[in-house]
């Protein structure tokens, strides 16, 4: 199984590619980045195949050819709206998803359809109010993006999305060496004030990445079809929406 992951060198995406260079079934392994991914050089996985991409609103013919087996992508990359302006947010944040999973769409996985997993945040909506942030409306337009693309093409393509919450890697040793440095004063000063009280009386907004990774994975892989419906999960066009509940739900945390 080929799988695409992106946003590699971030929180997230450390936590999805440990866990892919753990699973066995995965054959493939074709990681978009603009920078080089360190975790990917010193695992020395010859499944490992990091493309250099510098510009995630285009997708030319000869990238796609080396994609053009590929089962399914795990979408981590992304940025918080307080270290970029509005503009820049959008674009990343929404451009970005939306022009890779257009490009992915004409991908012919062996075992269709491809599996786009999309990685929301938990506040997103889909009817935001006057006093939404702007990470909220903006992610929860893209979900709605994305469920209508699935919608349009419903045997080749689908696209979930997850919201993970106050995602932790405390207790994910494998990954702390690669974490990204940049994050903001305003996640470390969270880490510490709010980490414990979420790991032990808000467990529902808790994400731990050494499950997070490995969830994320398995819905790529269409591991987790059939075991997605009930609470902390709804349908949004030809989708899923999974909200950080109905993953510890379906994990059993």
């Amino acid at each position: 199984m080929h799988l695409i992951l992106t946003g590699a060198t971030g929180l997230v995406g450390s936590g999805v590619l440990d866990a892919m260079l753990n699973n066995n079934a995965i054959t493939k392994i074709s990681i978009l980045s603009r920078r080089p991914v360190q975790m990917a050089e010193d695992a020395k996985d010859p499944r490992v195949h990091v493309i250099t991409h510098k510009d995630f609103e285009t997708y030319q013919p000869e990238l796609l050819e080396q994609l053009k087996d590929a089962d399914g992508c795990v979408w981590a990359l992304g940025t918080s709206q307080n270290n970029v302006n509005k503009e820049q947010y959008i674009t990343i944040t929404k451009d970005y998803v939306v022009a890779a999973a257009n490009a992915f769409s004409t991908l012919k996985p062996a075992n269709p359809p491809f599996r786009f997993v999309h990685v929301s945040g938990e506040g997103a909506t889909q009817e935001p109010g006057r006093f939404s942030p702007i990470f909220a409306q903006v992610k929860g337009e893209v979900e709605s993006i994305l469920g209508d693309i699935s919608e349009k093409n419903p045997n080749t393509f689908r696209a979930d999305t997850v919201r993970p919450a106050f995602v932790d890697p405390a207790s994910h040793d494998a990954i702390k060496p690669y974490l990204p440095s940049n994050n903001g004063i305003w996640y470390k000063v969270g880490m510490v004030l709010l980490g414990p009280g979420i790991r032990q009386l808000y467990k529902s907004m808790h994400s731990p990445t050494e499950r997070l990774g490995p969830f994320l994975t398995e819905m790529a892989m269409g591991r987790m079809d059939g075991k997605l419906e009930g609470s902390g999960v709804f349908k949004l066009g030809g989708g899923w929406v999974v909200e950080n509940k109905g993953m510890r739900r379906i994990l059993g945390l």
